[in-house]
């Protein structure tokens, strides 16, 4: 009782101390401060939150519960800072000398500059007062009569009136449109001068963004001359642009509201010396295609080698050191085709994407050989960029692993290494580390080790056959192919992984994105399984316990005699042998969670072989990086082990004593796994911004396998997911994170967060997280870890909290505060019994967790 009344103590302290401030404090006496606008539109299809975006005079903008924020961070910033503290220093000699006598004449001038450094550090990243003025009142007035102009309510009329509160100088802005009958286009005719325009403009006229009877609206001919500009210069009108498209509105008259409406293409213009004059639009051919290979200047530039592939010549100064066939598959400028805009970016982005190349140039000529038929002549410059780079970094590192650490990244990349515009990358990293927990002497600072490299080659198309025809160029193939090794030394169980892959990418279009990896090759070799008891030292308790309670059953040689607990790893090896060979007699609940000890000690101690596909498909609607009005689903599919499996008996594979059959001695998984991710923003103006995410993943083991590998599982709470819980503290079920690592093959995820500035690059969130992990289908027997049905979704823990964001615009530094608002493994109170601040949990990420 006593902390919730501190709470709410806490709470409402916050509430009065915002309440307290002065939103008028830098309004002057005759003058108001804007507290709200209202529009009455005169249309019912029209929502004044449409409009109020286009008004010159606004509200200031609103924190939390309507809390001005940035207004009161302006008006803590006081006007002239210099001059207010030489006077305060001035005012009191006796002050001021006081001050020179304690500080030396740069520390008073320091002291100075620090005042005026915050006072105009709050007036900047603060919002001044929104102040009445007949001028912004006439700006917003002219705006929204353009707006309704442009969507052909040619003489609407706007009024406003303003409801003052003159006591606390704060006013409400009121405008009422009058709109009038609007105009509507009556009939549409066409005067194109050039006979090839015409010819072009009748096969997209059926698709014109302006229509009869359609309501007149400025953004539709807007939108008209972008779209005939684009299709005319995607289909041969080299020298076109939008210029040269004009509409004449001719009202038949003002009591008809109806509009007779003219579109105008002019012929194109020429100059020749000083005479100008009109010529017909003509479509023009690409007769000849040329690359140079090895562009760097202009002036000096001579060709010395050629060589010719699918109709495009290649140049070089010295020789052309690039596969032609490679270089063609990024071109879509070809020979006989009409000049086109699209092929001309697609060629732009297709060489930006494999990463060899500076930015090209392309540029068109009119070719002299055949002067009457008006083809043109692509080139296409290349420069090279350097073929080789070396990126050396150095790294400290503290951790809960170690205590300190000293680490080494460094990669090279070599471009064009087997002549196939490929990228060669070998990176190598290798960290020491000093732990009093470690394994090892600790006679020696430095006494854990983590070594580890890749190696990766990527080549701009896809090695496969037959797929030239469903997977095209312009879907910017790659293949990529990937090796990776690491081990480490005192670092838990001393796990080596070897990691091959061999992935295809490409994108059929802007929105969709997908990957298949034809081969997922992983293996996890366990060097020191007897520190398994050192690790995860939850097992370890429950172990010792059943022990302890059994102590006069258990061999006096796996007890250390000064503590009188079982010894890591002797004792640990020899009880768990003891009670399997029946010398010991359990209860049967002590028996069960022995049965689990032993089950996930050898799940998590056995080396791993997985052998998968996997094909990951992505959709998002998103157009750039400052779109957050969209949606995006991603999911993803793996099968591992089918083909082993299939031949196990045909490759004489030997089984181990489960009846798996093994590979190199180590049983490989088998398993299906399928994650879908949908994530949808919502972008409300201002900088305020819904983001929500929904998440479900399972992975079910057959075959050779009765459970999931620890590395393709999945794990609860962590800075991306539930942020009440700290990573691999979450689940299983309502079992309350009993192990170190909790994971499970079933997981579902919900996700909500509102988005808003606070002030500056500084953004903040309100969150709530459900979710939780379970397993299914496998060898876990523990009903409370288990998913049996729609009514364990009581097991979704929920966590609540809020979060700061600094963007430091190529990346977002993130501190989010979770808290514990309902815990299915508390069987006593599961609503907030950890809701406070000595169980809140801190989060640091890179980046919006979706």
């Amino acid at each position: 009782m006593k902390n919730r009344l501190t709470k709410i103590s806490f709470l409402f302290g916050i509430i009065l101390f915002f309440v307290s401030c002065n939103s008028t404090k830098r309004v002057a006496d005759d003058e108001f401060l804007l507290t709200e606008n209202t529009i009455d539109t005169g249309v019912d299809s029209i929502n004044a939150n449409t409009l109020k975006p286009f008004l010159s005079l606004k509200p200031n903008s609103k924190f939390l519960f309507g809390i001005p924020l940035k207004l009161y961070i302006y008006n803590w910033g006081k006007p002239k800072p210099d001059s207010l503290f030489v006077d305060w220093l001035k005012k009191n000699p006796n002050r001021e000398n006081r001050w020179s006598n304690f500080l030396s004449e740069r520390q008073l001038k320091n002291l100075g500059e620090f005042y005026v450094d915050i006072h105009e550090g709050r007036r900047k990243n603060g919002e001044p007062p929104s102040i009445i003025t007949d001028k912004k009142l006439e700006q917003s007035r002219e705006r929204l009569k353009s707006w309704y102009w442009n969507r052909g309510w040619f003489d609407a009329e706007v009024n406003y009136d303003i409801k003052k509160d003159t006591l606390n100088q704060k006013a409400k802005v009121n405008y009422k449109i009058t709109p009038n009958r609007p105009y509507i286009i009556d009939s549409i005719s066409y005067n194109i001068a050039s006979p090839v325009a015409d010819s072009v403009y009748n096969t997209i006229k059926p698709m014109a963004l302006i229509k009869e009877k359609q309501l007149f609206n400025s953004q539709n001919f807007e939108g008209e001359r972008l779209r005939i500009e684009k299709y005319f210069r995607n289909h041969g009108l080299y020298h076109f642009d939008r210029d040269y498209i004009s509409f004449i509105a001719d009202s038949l008259n003002d009591n008809s509201r109806q509009l007779d409406i003219e579109l105008n293409i002019k012929n194109r213009e020429k100059k020749v010396l000083d005479t100008a004059f009109q010529v017909p639009f003509k479509v023009h051919k690409i007769s000849q295609v040329n690359v140079f290979t090895d562009y760097k200047n202009k002036s000096k530039y001579i060709a010395k080698d050629s060589v010719s592939y699918n109709n495009i010549t290649f140049y070089a100064e010295d020789r052309v050191k690039i596969n032609p066939k490679i270089l063609a598959d990024a071109i879509f400028i070809e020979k006989g085709q009409l000049f086109s805009d699209e092929k001309r970016k697609n060629t732009y982005n297709r060489f930006s994407n494999i990463r060899i190349f500076d930015y090209p140039n392309i540029n068109y000529q009119k070719d002299p050989r055949t002067p009457g038929e008006d083809n043109l002549i692509a080139n296409i410059f290349l420069t090279p960029k350097k073929r080789f780079g070396f990126t050396p970094n150095f790294e400290v590192s503290q951790s809960n692993i170690q205590d300190f650490g000293i680490g080494v990244n460094t990669s090279f990349l070599a471009r064009n290494a087997f002549h196939l515009a490929d990228i060669l990358e070998l990176s190598f990293r290798a960290n020491l580390g000093s732990s009093k927990d470690a394994a090892s002497s600790q006679d020696q600072f430095f006494n854990i080790t983590e070594l580890g490299g890749n190696l990766s080659l990527s080549i701009p198309k896809i090695l496969f056959p037959f797929t030239q025809s469903i997977i095209k160029k312009n879907m910017q193939p790659f293949t990529r192919a990937t090796y990776g090794f690491n081990t480490q030394q005192n670092i838990g169980l001393d796990r080596q992984n070897h990691t091959l892959k061999f992935d295809y990418n490409w994108k059929p279009n802007q929105k969709i994105s997908n990957r298949f990896s034809l081969l997922d090759f992983q293996f996890v070799n366990n060097l020191n399984i007897n520190n398994y008891f050192n690790i995860f030292t939850n097992s370890y308790r429950d172990l010792n316990g059943i022990a302890q309670d059994n102590i006069f059953e258990v061999n006096a040689n796996f007890i250390d005699q000064d503590t009188g607990n079982l010894i890591i790893s002797s004792g640990t090896d020899g009880f768990i042998d003891q009670v399997q060979n029946n010398e010991v007699d359990l209860e049967v609940e002590e028996q069960q969670l022995f049965n689990s000890i032993v089950e996930r000690k050898d799940r998590l101690t056995e080396n791993n072989l997985i052998i998968a596909s996997n094909f990951n498909f992505d959709y998002s609607t998103r157009e750039n990086i400052d779109d957050e009005d969209y949606y995006q689903f991603r999911s993803r599919f793996e099968l591992a082990g089918n083909l082993l499996q299939g031949l196990g008996s045909a490759l004489d594979l030997n089984k181990n004593d489960n009846g798996d059959f093994t590979l190199f001695d180590v049983p490989f998984s088998q398993y299906a796994k399928v994650e879908l991710n949908y994530i949808k923003h919502w972008d409300l103006g201002d900088q305020n911004i819904i983001a929500t995410r929904a998440y479900g993943g399972i992975a079910l083991p057959y075959g050779n396998s009765r459970s999931i590998p620890f590395a393709r599982s999945f794990f609860g709470g962590g800075p991306n997911d539930n942020r009440g819980w700290q990573p691999y503290d979450l689940g299983p079920g309502k079992t309350n994170g009993v192990n170190d690592f909790n994971e499970a093959n079933f997981k579902l995820s919900f996700n909500f967060e509102y988005r808003f500035n606070v002030f500056g690059n500084l953004n903040s969130a309100l969150f709530v997280d459900a979710g939780n992990i379970w397993n299914v289908a496998d060898n876990v027997t523990n009903k409370d870890a288990t998913f049996d049905g729609f009514q364990d979704l009581e097991d979704l823990s929920i966590a609540t909290g809020f979060g700061f964001r600094y963007d430091i615009s190529f990346f977002v530094i993130r501190l989010d505060f979770g808290f514990k608002t309902y815990n299915p493994g508390d069987p006593e109170q599961r609503w907030f019994s950890d809701y406070n601040f000595r169980n809140m949990v801190f989060n640091f990420g890179i980046n919006y967790p979706f």
